[in-house]
């Protein structure tokens, strides 16, 4: 029996020392190296052992000096092996570094004005990082700023978005940058609404596809600058005043204010062609409640805002607010105030702004009781049906 454990702990023993010494070579900075070691301490500890049971007394002094030889030759690697793991948490250990491109040398090419040798630096690492987001964007840049090559900088940017599965963001990100560089290098606002337009068609109905609706809705006053800018014509300078300052008034030299109702007219207009131009509304609610005090209408507009899907919580938040501001301002009263600042508890009750609205409506009876009601303003009949056109009430 004995003998019989004697042989499973000596081949347990063997295997162990087997592994750690397959374990060592795969391990091992110079394999030929560590192999010698392996070699030489196998054949040297069985000489060592015989030789201490051969001499007798001087036994122990074979069995240390066998001890300082092998320290001498293993101690570097056993406590590379005991303190590798801590040290591993600061230092990666030995895991290979995580691949990633380079791009310094495309870059500094650029900075030398050499676009050509920039772009070979770049697709070099293309080749090997296919479809890398910081690799094609400086393409692009290249191709479009650089070589003053719009045309090749679109196909750039047009291959990385047909990809399957694009990032959004990153998506998003390409086709503005595209729409900047067809305005800014070719003033083509069509060409600019066309790349906004692929965002919308690739992510509709999302808080992307609202900030490129925002945009395109911008761009008619982006086409009047570029047409401005191309057919500048003579512009007469009318004489001044020369008596300005004996006369008794100047109201007569005082600009007219823009009309408030042409002003309404022209969002109304505006937003009948792009539903989706947020800040048009906002203009148009603000004229509602500065200018004809129709808190109806004002509601309307700023309910249209807050219930489109998909848009951020900030901005639903800051139109809520808005709306109980106006509230207050045009009279309305505390129960209708408190279901506004209610709304922005129930939809954004861990935020920063569902605990403002919680600390406001502690003190509303107070801020009611320091508004006084504002009078309303008697409108025509035009005046009265302003944004309430089927266009501008058109639900998204």
């Amino acid at each position: 029996m004995k003998i019989t454990v004697d042989v499973v702990v000596s081949v347990i023993g063997v295997a162990f020392f087997i592994w750690l010494a397959v374990r060592a070579l795969k391990r091992a900075e110079d394999p030929a190296k560590m192999f010698f070691k392996l070699a030489f301490t196998i054949p040297f500890v069985i000489f060592c052992i015989w030789l201490a049971g051969r001499t007798g007394l001087f036994g122990p002094f074979v069995i240390v000096a066998m001890g300082v030889v092998l320290s001498v030759m293993w101690t570097p690697h056993l406590s590379e092996w005991i303190f590798k793991p801590l040290t591993s948490l600061y230092d990666g250990g030995t895991e290979p570094p995580e691949p990633k491109p380079y791009y310094s040398i495309a870059q500094t090419k650029r900075k030398l004005n050499h676009p050509l040798e920039a772009m070979i630096a770049v697709r070099e690492q293309l080749a090997k990082f296919p479809n890398d987001y910081e690799g094609v964007m400086l393409l692009a840049a290249i191709q479009a700023e650089d070589t003053k090559d719009l045309a090749s900088a679109e196909i750039t940017l047009n291959h990385f978005c047909d990809q399957p599965n694009p990032p959004p963001l990153r998506f998003a990100a390409a086709m503005k940058q595209l729409a900047d560089w067809h305005i800014k290098l070719a003033q083509d606002v069509d060409s600019a609404r066309a790349a906004l337009e692929k965002i919308i068609a690739r992510f509709p109905d999302t808080e992307l596809s609202l900030q490129a609706a925002q945009r395109i809705a911008h761009l008619g006053g982006t086409e009047k600058q570029l047409i401005a800018s191309l057919d500048r014509q003579p512009m007469a300078v009318p004489e001044g005043i020369k008596d300005a300052g004996l006369r008794d008034s100047i109201r007569d030299l005082v600009p007219a204010e823009t009309d408030p109702a042409q002003l309404a007219a022209d969002f109304v207009k505006h937003l009948e062609q792009h539903p989706l131009d947020t800040e048009a509304r906002e203009k148009l609610a603000l004229i509602y409640a500065d200018y004809y005090q129709r808190l109806d209408l004002t509601t309307a507009e700023l309910n249209q805002l807050i219930e489109t899907p998909n848009q951020p919580g900030k901005r639903v938040a800051h139109w809520l607010n808005l709306l109980a501001d106006l509230q207050i301002r045009l009279g309305a009263d505390y129960e209708t105030v408190r279901g506004t600042l209610e709304k922005i508890v129930e939809r954004f009750p861990d935020l920063a702004a569902g605990e403002m609205a919680r600390t406001r409506l502690g003190r509303l009876k107070l801020e009611l009781k320091g508004k006084k009601e504002t009078p309303g303003v008697k409108l025509g009949v035009y005046e009265q049906n302003i944004g309430l056109k089927s266009g501008s009430r058109r639900q998204l």
